[in-house]
């Protein structure tokens, strides 16, 4: 007899289904997206650039790529140690502070605004209940590079996408520097991407 043989038999599991999550709490895992170029600066000033590299579309939303650079340009090590304690505090509940981060918003042709994690309602059960537009932080990655610069990028998922009309993408971080800017997103290629979306 080897080691692990005569062991007792593993109880019986019972799965329980996973409770269905919102169509606007992320983009669906069982499509894959048309990506558009975007290509377009939202800030270039000392110490910060950012810019939006594309978007994904999917058959319900679609997720922003937004990517920015900052080096430390004479600050002082305390000055640099804060701005870079903040480069990655992206507002996740209802409460968010307009001093602290990156803030991000859309605002539709018709109006209607979305801004990063206000409100963001509950992950499951709730659907019915979401009428307003969400934009959601959807991953993003780590920080890298010198001790005098680092790099990092943020993902956004925003529900839903629009019906007509372009979307405006709205950007503010105080703390960088950087006032609040925006760019204009065509909404007619992202409603002609829908098209092209494919289920795996």
């Amino acid at each position: 007899m080897t080691f692990f043989e005569g062991l007792p038999a593993s109880p019986e599991h019972r799965s329980r289904p996973a409770p269905a999550r919102p169509v606007w709490a992320g983009p669906p895992a069982n499509e894959l997206p048309v990506v558009i170029h975007v290509g377009q600066f939202l800030h270039r000033a000392p110490p910060l650039v950012m810019g939006v590299r594309s978007l994904q579309v999917y058959s319900t939303g679609c997720c922003i790529e937004i990517a920015w650079v900052a080096r430390r340009d004479g600050m002082s090590e305390h000055e640099w140690g804060e701005l870079s304690s903040k480069a990655f505090r992206m507002p996740m509940g209802g409460h968010r502070s307009s001093e602290s981060g990156p803030l991000f918003g859309i605002e539709y042709a018709d109006g209607r605004k979305a801004v990063i994690g206000h409100p963001r309602p509950a992950m499951f059960g709730t659907e019915s209940a979401v009428t307003e537009p969400v934009l959601l932080q959807a991953g993003g990655g780590a920080g890298m590079g010198t001790g005098d610069e680092w790099v990092s990028s943020s993902r956004l998922w925003l529900w839903p996408l629009p019906e007509q009309g372009d979307l405006r993408l709205v950007a503010r971080w105080n703390d960088a520097g950087m006032p609040e800017t925006s760019i204009v997103l065509d909404g007619n290629r992202i409603v002609a991407a829908l098209d092209v979306v494919q289920p795996f």
